[in-house]
């Protein structure tokens, strides 16, 4: 399987130049090599004349120019599959799903860190484990996105995904070929433990692409769970895959629970991910902008029984089945308000109400608008929840941006 270490010698291309294509090339050059082609965005024929191409995640196989490449013989491949390749894989957790996947890799992190354990955390969070910017660690997190497991070819000696459900349609082709894409990391070579969450439809639907080794996590409330000042169930949830994770792998300490416990010692929680930014008018504001699927929103929702909430979505559309957000909505005793943006909002507020006619939506403008809205219809005493089921791209440069303008806009309402 190609490394990093087998370029040399080799006619190699960069295809886009973002985060992980900057640290591709940082590594090209570390290790004595100059691309021979470089293409910042778009395309170059010019590719066509190389021996490997290194692609950017964002990039899918499936793009005519990428079936191009491989039907001329080019070998694409992607950076972390290069790296997981030359990499002692006994020490890597590699942690993918369709919400939860950068909590998790935050808490097992900080575990492992808190166990005295040399740990790298990265991947589609964080720097990339092959940049010579990133320090050396004995043992690596790496949270995977269903795009860069497409380029995987060995897998980590652990894999953790933490939910299913419909994201990226239009780059993977459709939700059985996202799911196979992302599921693809589960059944690569050298993975010995799949860990999930115990119950899960989804998963448990599609578990014959999760391979033979499968260690299903129960849901359960330790003491130590509650010291990470996590909301909503669904985090917890992900704070017991991290443990698992760890201790399939092997960490030392990960099995005492007393030594666990320890480990929690100054956790903060992402920003974006139910995160309180401000209290106006005795309405709370909750940042969730990192929710950019319908499971995800809906998970969301479940951090505020008994609450009014007004709850904010829209965003870059991606083709994703919003009817499956109307018909959580219907399921819901609570009293909540749907507030929809563009460029989704008109799509999610029409699908919602196909499948619950009854559910309260109100259609905004942009952010500004929504956040005002919302703000009127939860006072007194309920939540502002920005939970989009939607990306940033187009409006905002990306979820911090968009968090960011939430949170101003919030703290702008007026002191409570």
């Amino acid at each position: 399987m190609t490394t990093f270490a087998d370029l040399a010698g080799r006619r190699v291309g960069v295809w886009g130049v973002g985060v992980e294509g900057s640290a591709t090339l940082r590594r090209l050059a570390a290790d004595g090599i100059e691309a021979a082609v470089v293409v910042e965005s778009g395309w170059s024929p010019d590719l066509l004349d190389c021996d490997v191409v290194v692609k950017s995640p964002g990039i899918s196989r499936r793009l005519p120019e990428a079936e191009a490449l491989v039907a001329a013989g080019v070998e694409l491949a992607g950076g972390l599959g290069l790296w997981l390749a030359g990499a002692d894989r006994s020490r890597v957790l590699c942690v993918t799903g369709t919400k939860g996947k950068s909590t998790t890799t935050s808490i097992a992190g900080q575990l492992a860190r808190g166990l005295g354990a040399s740990v790298g955390v990265g991947g589609n969070l964080g720097s990339a484990p092959w940049d010579p910017q990133t320090p050396a660690a004995d043992w690596w997190v790496i949270e995977t996105s269903s795009y860069q497991a497409t380029d995987i070819v060995l897998g980590p000696r652990v894999v953790a995904v933490t939910s299913l459900a419909q994201d990226h349609l239009t780059w993977h082709g459709g939700y059985d070929a996202y799911v196979r894409d992302k599921l693809s990391l589960a059944t690569r070579p050298g993975v010995e433990t799949v860990v999930i969450p115990a119950g899960d439809l989804e998963l448990e639907a599609h578990a014959a692409l999760l391979g033979g080794h499968v260690r299903r996590v129960p849901s359960e409330h330790p003491a130590w769970v509650g010291r990470l000042g996590l909301l909503g169930e669904h985090n917890r949830r992900n704070a017991l895959i991290a443990r698992a994770a760890l201790v399939a792998l092997g960490v030392p300490g990960a099995e005492d629970d007393d030594a666990i416990a320890a480990a929690t010692a100054g956790f903060e929680p992402l920003p974006s991910r139910l995160t309180l930014v401000a209290t106006r008018g005795g309405v709370d504001f909750v940042d969730d902008g990192l929710s950019t699927n319908v499971l995800a929103a809906l998970a969301a929702l479940d951090a505020f029984p008994g609450r009014r909430v007004a709850l904010l979505v829209g965003g870059h559309d991606r083709g994703i089945d919003y009817t499956e957000l109307g018909r959580g909505l219907a399921s819901r005793d609570a009293d909540v308000h749907l507030f929809t943006m563009p460029a989704a909002g008109a799509r999610i507020a029409a699908e919602v109400a196909s499948v619950a006619p009854g559910a309260a939506i109100t259609q905004c403008d942009d952010l500004p608008s929504a956040v005002q809205a919302g703000a009127a219809w939860a006072a007194p005493g309920g939540v502002v929840l920005l939970s989009p089921a939607a990306p940033s791209f187009g409006a905002y440069r990306d979820y911090r941006h968009r968090g960011e303008h939430f949170a101003e806009l919030a703290r702008g309402l007026g002191e409570s």
